[in-house]
């Protein structure tokens, strides 16, 4: 490693002391849900989300057309807003859809409005409404 690479390196470590560092290393040997778990805490404790500035530093990525892309949704949720009379079928197309087990593919038929898939491409979820709306469900795109 060259000196000026040794000297970058160091410059960009940040220097913990005391009870941060201690909090480091405590953190350091918890197994990752533990982890998970500490987080998810810390945002209902604190009333913030981890999740907020990722989006915060996408925002100023997307460039000018601050409309447009805004405009633009590339994720989609297929909601089953009712089963329909072939509700055997519709079931079977669930299932088919998410991999969930009879008893909750069931539950989700059983109780509309219930979103099946989140976060699907658009070409994904037009194909999955037309499965269910083939079975004789009414579902919706959002």
């Amino acid at each position: 490693m060259s000196e000026e690479t040794a000297t970058a390196t160091e410059e960009s470590e940040v220097k913990l002391e005391g009870k941060m560092a201690e909090f480091v290393d405590w953190i350091e040997t918890i197994s990752v849900l533990e982890l998970s778990q500490l987080v998810k805490a810390l945002e209902d404790r604190l009333g913030v989300s981890a999740a907020a500035p990722a989006m915060a530093m996408m925002a100023p990525a997307a460039g000018g057309g601050g409309e447009e892309a805004a405009a633009e949704q590339t994720e989609f949720s297929v909601v089953l807003t009712e089963t329909g009379g072939a509700k055997i079928q519709v079931i079977k197309e669930i299932r088919a859809a998410t991999e969930l087990g009879l008893k909750e593919a069931k539950a989700l038929a059983d109780a509309p409005p219930k979103p099946i898939k989140e976060g699907v491409s658009k070409e994904e979820a037009e194909e999955l409404k037309t499965k269910l709306e083939a079975a004789g469900a009414t579902v919706e795109i959002k």
